[in-house]
């Protein structure tokens, strides 16, 4: 995909005291994983390369949780809670941006794929590497 095919999006917490911004298609492929984590948080998953993230605003009021292998780094506002991004452990080199916080204007078509990481997180996931390289 080149650049040139890319457009601006933002989003962010519910206080949006933490706000980002991403570069990425208009018409998106958003994964929704089964797995305990995502499931409790409601968490949809749009990869991004790590060079097509910035945080804008917030960057002082994040705070941070792992758990397991402890490569997955789950950012959410200390103010209202809300992990509107994090790094994924299936992608490292990136970021997942919530979609469900993300401002819907810059969105053309968004379609839901649903991704079992319940039963088959190690072999999905390397299905999902590619998303987070430029």
């Amino acid at each position: 995909m080149s650049d040139t095919d890319l457009v601006k999006h933002t989003g962010g917490c519910h206080c949006r005291a933490v706000t980002w911004e991403i570069q990425a298609p208009s018409t998106l492929s958003i994964d929704e994983c089964n797995c305990t984590i995502c499931e409790m948080k409601g968490f949809q998953h749009l990869i991004v390369p790590r060079t097509r993230f910035t945080l804008l605003t917030g960057g002082d009021n994040i705070a941070t949780y792992t758990f397991n292998t402890g490569v997955a780094q789950h950012y959410f506002c200390k103010t209202c809670g809300v992990q509107s991004y994090y790094v994924p452990r299936s992608n490292p080199d990136g970021y997942s941006v919530n979609f469900r916080c993300l401002d819907k204007a810059s969105v053309a078509d968004a379609e839901i794929v649903p991704f079992d990481g319940r039963s088959g997180w190690e072999e999905g996931a390397k299905k999902l590497a590619h998303l987070s390289k430029d």
